[in-house]
């Protein structure tokens, strides 16, 4: 049994996937289709940055589900390894749409398009710089959960992330989150503030789930290839309106990364394949359960790990 990760926001660096663009006509014709369905070079911003503009968000999102789309084709075409055997398809935030892609629930030029729109909406949906988003280091969820419950008089906030043990991400107002840090810090818990300036996965996120919710209603969903576990369940399903609906909800509610890979890894896998620029899932897993076989592909040497 093995299962297929995609990564979200934060794997992105500019020139991912070039050698990739470089050495595979078929790759060069997806970033072409990209670059035609959006009316922008993505590719462009991809290989050439700057650097903050492939960071913005609207940017971000086909970006990333571009090089985790070409490298899964690159896979298809130039190893012998079954790819499309994998048991689940499961990715972090905008991942999921990688591999709602991948496993021929929405085509490629649907779902990048889509990405285009949920991350202009997603970033427009608080005004610039008043949210953000902290990670708390070192903690169990349960913990972070009283002590936002036991200060919800004081501040606002919310956990948009349950990534693995001892890493959990706060969303809120920046007036709020800097209430946080004072809590955290009387509490000698140890937090980061994100390089982000919206405060996602949380309710402040509404305006981004209309959006989308009107959006994803007109696309007609297939059943996927492979069992696909949803961010906000830490399920898997193979049922298209269900997949749909807590794909709607995926915005404002807590990505359970964490218990995500936990249930697959209950349900026998052992083995996981991130696919998709970086390594940042594979660190997450790795704090999960250090037992794990972790492979990452996202370049030609790679392909020989499979």
């Amino acid at each position: 049994m093995f299962s297929v990760l995609f990564p979200g926001q934060g794997s992105q660096s500019v020139g991912m996937v070039r050698e990739l663009y470089e050495n595979f006509d078929y790759v060069k014709d997806l970033f072409g289709q990209a670059d035609d369905a959006l009316n922008l070079s993505i590719s462009k911003i991809i290989f050439n940055g700057p650097k903050e503009i492939l960071d913005d968000t609207e940017n971000t999102q086909p970006a990333i589900f571009l090089a985790s789309y070409a490298i899964f084709q690159v896979i298809k075409k130039e190893t012998s390894f079954d790819i499309d055997k994998a048991d689940f398809f499961a990715g972090h935030s905008l991942g999921e749409y990688s591999a709602l892609a991948c496993s021929g629930v929405i085509n490629f030029v649907e779902t990048i398009k889509l990405l285009k729109i949920r991350g202009k909406a997603m970033q427009t949906a608080v005004p610039k710089n008043e949210g953000g988003m902290v990670a708390v280091l070192g903690e169990e969820i349960k913990k972070i959960e009283k002590i936002i419950e036991d200060n919800k008089n004081k501040f606002n906030c919310f956990i948009a992330n349950d990534n693995s043990n001892g890493q959990v991400v706060i969303s809120g107002k920046i007036q709020d989150l800097e209430k946080l840090i004072s809590e955290l810090k009387n509490l000698n818990i140890k937090n980061i503030k994100l390089p982000v300036s919206a405060p996602f996965h949380c309710i402040l996120m509404s305006p981004a789930t209309n959006v989308m919710k009107e959006k994803l209603l007109n696309i007609k969903f297939s059943i996927p290839n492979n069992k696909i576990v949803s961010n906000v369940t830490g399920e898997p399903s193979k049922d298209p309106d269900t997949i749909k609906k807590l794909l709607i909800e995926q915005i404002e509610k807590t990505v359970r990364w964490r218990e995500s890979i936990t249930n697959i890894m209950n349900l026998g896998n052992q083995k996981f394949i991130e696919i998709g620029p970086g390594k940042v899932l594979s660190g997450l897993v790795k704090r999960i359960d250090r037992n794990v076989k972790l492979i990452q592909v996202n370049n030609i040497s790679d392909l020989n790990n499979l």
